[in-house]
């Protein structure tokens, strides 16, 4: 045998060995960069890529400069670049008008008594001063050339019911929709209500009962992130979401019906663990979710990791809780073979080196058959 059939021979046994088979797309939330350096950065981005991760939903304020370092570092490592910044809930700012925030069925603003813990202020979505601000915020931010995309987040209502893994932590049991927890009453939505139908809410015993009041707020949100879509669009980039499952548990937690909205992919917070089940739920969500789109838009399953896998027993705060080394192999499977288009990590700063150990090996499988 020559030496040239012979090193010829050697180059595909190598290329063959290393060949790991098609890989399922990853993406993760992540954020800073707080004080890191360029160099720093560039490492941690690397290695993200290397174990696997093709894309950063990023969260890093609301300054476009930060997108335009962050973002040129992200992509000399290879990966996607989106921009991860909430919608609906902002803290005190002086663009935005007080006005502005949502009012719950108490009557008290979001901005003043925020519900269940001090960052929940939310905007009302029926105010154009929202619009206004939001439209802005994420024009500058799509204008930068760095950024593939904008990923939207905390857009919706504050949960009128927490999912059932929280209750004990709030010491609440949530049997009910709850005034205090329910948005948004102001003069607007209330009186455009009662334009639109002729129900004076307010004057309702039990709103929760009234599916044209549900139906009201859903299309607020709908609109409302409709309108920043085409703003996105516009600048020529991709808009994305994250979301509650579903959209059943969407719709009735945080009134999300997001399978109305104008995006280019969904990104549902399949967290099992908030709502006491195990890893096999996440497949049962994923295919509700593929089908409430009908395969027309890509669902990527956002998956919730355990931190401390060996302390989760002990664990009374259940958002320290989340998917094993064990589980996140069901987790992805699951995903993947009820019509996922991929999944996202949240987030990569949690796994541990048996997380990732699993994860590879999850990635790397063919689940192409089994859907």
């Amino acid at each position: 045998m020559s030496r040239l059939l012979t090193f010829c021979l050697m180059v595909l046994t190598l290329v063959s060995c290393n060949q790991k088979g098609p890989k399922v797309p990853v993406y993760a939330w992540t954020g800073g960069p707080g004080d890191a350096s360029d160099q720093e950065l560039l490492a941690k981005f690397n290695d993200l890529k290397d174990k696997g991760v093709d894309g950063l939903m990023y969260s890093g304020g609301h300054d476009p400069e930060t997108y335009k370092r962050v973002g040129a570092l992200v992509k000399e490592a290879g990966m996607e670049f989106h921009t991860w910044i909430p919608t609906m809930v902002q803290g005190e700012n002086p663009k935005i008008d007080q006005s502005l925030y949502a009012i719950n069925g108490q009557g008290e603003s979001a901005l003043d008594k925020p519900a269940y813990v001090d960052h929940y202020k939310f905007l009302c979505p029926n105010k154009e001063g929202t619009y206004t601000f939001l439209a802005d915020l994420y024009g500058s931010v799509a204008d930068v050339k760095e950024v593939d995309g904008i990923h939207l987040d905390f857009i919706r209502f504050p949960d009128v019911i927490l999912a059932r893994g929280l209750w004990d932590k709030y010491g609440l049991v949530m049997d009910r929709e709850y005034p205090e927890y329910d948005y948004c009453y102001c003069d607007k939505c209330t009186s455009d209500f009662k334009e639109q139908t002729g129900i004076a809410i307010k004057e309702v015993e039990d709103p929760s009962q009234v599916q044209e009041w549900k139906q009201f707020r859903y299309d607020l949100i709908t609109n409302l992130v409709n309108r920043l879509s085409k703003v996105v669009h516009d600048k020529g980039k991709v808009i994305n979401a994250a979301v509650f499952p579903g959209p059943s548990i969407a719709k009735k937690l945080v009134r999300q019906e997001w399978d109305q909205w104008d995006l280019d992919a969904i990104y549902p917070m399949n967290y099992n663990d908030f709502y006491l089940e195990g890893p096999a739920w996440v497949a049962t969500m994923t295919k509700e979710e593929v089908a409430a789109v009908n395969g027309k838009k890509p669902i990527y399953s956002g998956l919730f990791i355990c931190p401390k896998p060996k302390n989760k027993s002990n664990e009374k705060d259940p958002e320290n809780h989340g998917l094993l080394p064990s589980e996140i192999g069901t987790a992805i499977r699951g995903s993947m073979e009820n019509g996922a288009s991929g999944i996202c990590l949240f987030t990569p700063g949690r796994m541990t080196p048996e997380h990732w150990e699993a994860f590879e090996k999850a990635i790397y499988t063919d689940y192409s058959d089994k859907k």
